[in-house]
């Protein structure tokens, strides 16, 4: 999701998880279970399930949740076969919204999700019809209090980032996924922890929106961020700092 900046989104996401940590939970284990079945049991030569399991760990998902995950995706313990899929639509205020789904019964979850952006002023689309407007970008964000902005970027730019931005106390480091590993790994080993490091689809332009439009953008994102089968949810918005300050006030 992107707000005022990508971090607005990211900090919208981490209250959604602070306060459904159960379903995310669910969440990340289907995403576990297809990167294993996919690439094998080992993180080490797995890279999207080493991946998976740090966004697990990030939200405290049990260590006994991960690995009884891990041998689902083995093929160690019976596991239901998810289809990776990608639904496209338009939201209030023409936002263009993209929702990475993995399901077990797509003739119930398209219907689902169709219902969500009716019942929120907009549309789900054709496949396509905005997937063009993201780029899957790898993004790790850090407080400003662990490293300056010169000694991170250098090594950020070293370790193969794309750019390193200031964003209100937080620095918000971005790279191409394949440069991704070897960002996280450059910035653990120099000490410097991460409040947020994920894979994410960034819009390469935004649409500004009001006080009133926002709302009704937030609680569509809120909606399929609630559903199950919705693994992450993207967006092309932005919202001016002071409509911002009135929402988080409300």
């Amino acid at each position: 999701m992107a707000g005022h900046s990508h971090w607005a989104g990211i900090k919208h996401k981490k209250a959604l998880i602070d306060n459904k940590r159960g379903k995310v939970w669910s969440k990340l284990s289907k995403a576990i279970i297809v990167a294993a079945k996919m690439g094998g049991g080992d993180p080490d030569t797995n890279l999207r399930l080493r991946y998976a399991i740090n966004d697990a760990k990030a939200v405290s998902m049990p260590k006994d949740n991960i690995e009884r995950a891990i041998k689902k995706g083995s093929g160690e313990f019976a596991s239901e076969n998810f289809d990776e899929l990608v639904y496209e639509g338009y939201g209030p205020g023409g936002v263009a919204v993209l929702c990475e789904i993995l399901t077990d019964n797509r003739n119930r979850t398209a219907p689902e999700v169709r219902k969500i952006f009716e019942l929120a002023g907009g549309k789900l689309g054709a496949t396509g019809c905005v997937a063009w407007m993201f780029e899957r970008k790898g993004i790790a964000v850090i407080d400003a209090q662990h490293t300056d902005e010169v000694a991170l970027l250098e090594l950020a730019m070293e370790a193969g980032a794309e750019d390193v931005k200031n964003d209100g106390g937080k620095f918000e480091v971005v790279s191409d996924p394949d440069t991704f590993s070897n960002v996280c790994e450059a910035l653990k080993k120099a000490g410097i922890p991460t409040e947020v490091a994920e894979l994410s689809r960034i819009p390469n332009d935004t649409v500004e929106l009001d006080v009133q439009t926002a709302r009704s953008v937030l609680k569509l994102m809120n909606s399929l961020d609630d559903h199950d089968d919705v693994q992450s949810v993207s967006a092309n918005f932005n919202i001016p700092d002071e409509a911002m300050a009135e929402l988080e006030a409300d």
